[in-house]
């Protein structure tokens, strides 16, 4: 992947551009092995083939700040200065994403929002947050620093929605403070339609604002179905999916597992902190008829406050990149549940969680390419005690 922006030293978020993407993939992998070689319980794990990403086009969402004026805004980063870079011509992003990043250049100006200056802490427009489905449809969120442009994007609204056909939702997000922080907690939807829907390896994820998805929807697929696959093999009666986000493997789980030989449905509950997201995959069950329930909370408390009679037979984790911490670690180590399946963008964080959980060994391993031309990726593991179902 050629990058004019790299080139030129104005963006350098793309650290291992240049470097070809099997030499990027062996040395992630050799990195994970480098960390797991420090965790008793991995010792004797089987390390499946890696997962592959496109080193291009493969972003499903872009995160851009804006900067500039209103009559020649930039969507992109901003330099030590707090002056806007535009990177609208990023490589990274999925084509139909990209050719929307100028359309909404020109509906800033057109309504005339005014980009927040970091340095004088005056304006209006924050971030434009943009995600793609893999029907080329589009949900494009403002961030802005109050609601006094809520007008003028309504009033404009109607050319926006002509100009990108595929644009099914638009909202407002308030952020007030001057600080560092992407986005607010009050959300204000213009459209009619509040969820986008991103199909994933045969789901249809609701995806509503201040709802998580995974980057890379290619590499989400694989992912769901690793877990999926994992859970269909253990073959468990009850599953916690925490940290569950939209709901992505729990849902995936429900589905492989179908009825029970007795004719039972297995429970699988998914829990997460963020509102938006249960109200997206109690959508996306429900809709869909997927035997999955929802409850919004905190993954460590939902699983500290469960009685010995309520453990599960699987839990599944996909913590943000702190990993689970001590307490949830503590929790599934004494808990007794018999198997886990971790997936994790941070594998310091992983390693440092699986040293804390010494009684449930790494069964199997794979490495998924979820951020090509950088160091990061993810990484997902089957755990469980020494009495439990293995997958084969």
């Amino acid at each position: 992947m050629r990058c004019d922006y790299f080139d030129a030293g104005v963006c350098r978020s793309c650290t291992h551009l240049g470097e070809p993407s099997a030499d990027q993939l062996a040395a992630k992998v050799a990195h994970v092995r480098r960390l797991f070689a420090d965790v008793p319980s991995a010792a004797d794990a089987v390390w499946l083939d890696p997962v592959a990403s496109p080193p291009a086009g493969f972003r499903n969402k872009a995160k851009m700040v804006v900067g500039g004026t209103v009559d020649a805004p930039t969507l992109g980063i901003l330099d030590a200065s707090g002056r806007g870079v535009d990177l609208q011509r990023c490589g990274l992003h999925e084509a139909p994403l990209a050719a929307a990043l100028p359309v909404l250049a020109a509906f800033v100006t057109r309504a005339r929002l005014e980009p927040y200056d970091v340095p004088a802490r005056r304006g209006e427009l924050k971030h434009v947050l943009v995600t793609l489905s893999a029907d080329d449809e589009i949900m494009v969120r403002f961030v802005v620093r109050s609601t006094e442009p809520e007008a003028r994007v309504r009033k404009h609204l109607p050319w926006l929605l002509d100009a990108l056909p595929g644009l099914r939702v638009v909202s407002l997000n308030v952020q007030p403070e001057h600080k560092a922080v992407l986005e607010g907690p009050r959300e204000i939807v213009l459209t009619e339609e509040s969820s986008l829907l991103m199909r994933v390896g045969g789901l249809g994820l609701h995806l509503r604002p201040q709802s998580f998805f995974q980057t890379n929807t290619q590499v989400a697929a694989a992912l769901y179905a690793r877990g999926a696959a994992w859970v269909a093999d253990v073959r468990p009666r009850s599953v916690w999916d925490l940290y569950c986000g939209v709901g992505g493997f729990a849902l995936a789980a429900a589905r492989a597992l179908g009825p029970q030989p007795d004719g039972s449905v297995p429970d699988v509950v998914g829990v997460e902190v963020s509102e938006e997201a249960i109200v997206s995959a109690t959508l996306t069950a429900t809709s869909q008829g997927i035997p999955a329930r929802f409850v919004a909370g905190d993954a460590t408390a939902f699983a500290l406050s469960a009685a010995p009679d309520e453990v599960p037979d699987l839990v599944i984790v996909n913590p943000p990149r702190r990993g689970i911490g001590n307490e949830l670690a503590g929790w599934l180590e004494s808990s007794g549940v018999p198997n886990v399946v971790y997936s994790s963008c941070n594998a310091r964080t992983l390693a440092s969680d699986l040293r804390a959980m010494p009684s449930l060994t790494v069964r199997e391993v794979v490495l998924l390419d979820m951020f090509p031309q950088t160091p990061h990726y993810e990484v997902a593991t089957l755990l469980s005690r020494d009495s439990a179902p293995r997958s084969r």
